[in-house]
């Protein structure tokens, strides 16, 4: 198995604990934010509904689904920056180690 420098590996744990604060961060404020501030939010609307309302039915949820597939994607990047093979580790996980 190939061996990856220390400082390789904090940086790529760096770049996703970022990243998955950055997912939980937006993750509160949909959901709590909107509670926080659900009047001054119900003369803006979307759709025909009060924002709260629409956040509070819908809008997070398709929230978390957008960010299901940004993490995809930037996961994806991050792992090509530091030479992290997603074949490799697939044949690693189906115990088909090999050494190069």
């Amino acid at each position: 198995m190939k061996k990856i420098e220390k400082s390789v590996a904090d940086a790529y744990f760096r770049a996703r604990t970022t990243m998955i604060i950055i997912y939980l961060t937006i993750g509160v404020i949909v959901s709590y934010g909107v509670v926080l501030f659900a009047e001054p939010l119900s003369q803006i609307t979307f759709n025909g509904f009060p924002l709260h309302y629409y956040m509070g039915a819908q809008g997070a949820i398709l929230t978390f689904i957008i960010l299901l597939f940004i993490n995809a994607v930037v996961s994806d990047k991050i792992d090509k920056k530091y030479g992290i093979d997603a074949k490799r580790n697939e044949s690693i996980s189906a115990g088909k180690t090999y050494d190069h």
